[in-house]
């Protein structure tokens, strides 16, 4: 994508580790609560890991959000 002359990327960011320590669970409890692995967790909190679409729902569905609440699309300018 360009924007104004610029090559731009999308990428993904997440507000899942302020939501889950604003609930006070830990990585282990939320993924417990998701149905699935603590590494996971961990890998989308550090941008190493973008969710399917399924694991976004049901990330959202644990922690009583929507995935807008979550995950939003947030523009790189190089």
């Amino acid at each position: 994508m360009t924007v104004d002359g610029q090559e731009t990327m999308e990428r993904l960011t997440t507000t899942m580790r302020m939501h889950r320590a604003r609930m006070d669970l830990t990585q282990a409890e939320l993924a417990e609560r998701a149905g699935i692995t603590r590494k996971s967790i961990n890998a989308i909190e550090t941008g190493q890991m973008v969710p399917s679409t399924i694991l976004a729902l049901k990330l959202a569905r644990a922690l009583g959000l929507t995935v807008e609440d979550l995950f939003a699309l947030e523009l790189d300018i190089d």
